[in-house]
């Protein structure tokens, strides 16, 4: 009864996805609203002129109106994650917002391995390429924190190719919008099959050893809100 009596939520509309991320790519890039307005007058005048000289009013004004959202969507594609990430950039969690959406071949975790009194944090994905630490913080806090988590994955991984990435403003440390690519670029030594099976040796030491962020750190606060992002 309990089940049936919870409210479902509603599946969302391409359309409320589509000002979802228009409203997170304005506040970042003011003008586009502009770019899209004009682009799609110029697309639909120009086939307006080309159905009036073809008289083929219907085929090229449809093309025109066509045209006119593939560039809308296509604007929106290239920004919103840039936009998004730039509006993310130094708040708790940040980083977890980037490897959340890198799903196909790695093991992300879902909370932080590691944090600190300081909410700095290290996250961790596992992958063909190995594993990899990702922090978020001053290099001087989190570089501590990034080898303890290598010296522990060494102690039931020890061939595995271990991975440090910091994100961050500092010397040596990449921005918010460098992680997917850096990521992407590394080299895969691992098989498929080894990966999970990586992944559940760094789970059960974690459980071992009771490794757990510290109380003052809320993992689900440790997350960008998309409510927010999307201006609810």
């Amino acid at each position: 009864m309990a089940k049936e009596n919870a409210p479902q939520e509603k599946k969302r509309r391409w359309y409320q996805n589509f000002a979802d991320a228009y409203k997170i790519t304005a506040r970042s890039y003011p003008w586009i609203g502009w770019v899209m307005i004009g682009g799609s007058i110029v697309l639909i005048a120009l086939g307006i002129l080309l159905g009036f000289l073809t008289n083929s009013w219907f085929m090229w004004i449809l093309t025109g109106v066509m045209l006119a959202l593939l560039l809308c969507m296509g604007l929106l594609a290239a920004l919103v994650r840039r936009a998004m990430y730039q509006q993310i950039d130094g708040t708790i969690g940040s980083v977890y917002a980037v490897i959340s959406q890198i799903k196909r071949g790695w093991i992300v975790s879902e909370e932080p391995v590691a944090a600190n009194r300081h909410q700095d944090l290290v996250w961790r994905l596992v992958g063909r390429p190995g594993v990899v630490f990702i922090s978020e913080g001053p290099s001087s806090r989190v570089r501590p924190m990034l080898n303890q988590e290598r010296r522990n994955t060494q102690r039931v991984a020890q061939n595995v190719p271990i991975h440090l990435i910091e994100v961050g403003h500092g010397d040596g440390q990449i921005t918010l919008g460098q992680l997917d690519r850096r990521i992407r670029k590394l080299k895969k030594t691992l098989t498929r099959e080894e990966v999970p099976a990586i992944s559940q040796r760094l789970t059960a030491l974690e459980n071992k050893t009771h490794q757990r962020v510290p109380r003052s750190i809320d993992p689900m606060k440790a997350r960008p809100s998309r409510r927010a992002l999307r201006g609810h």
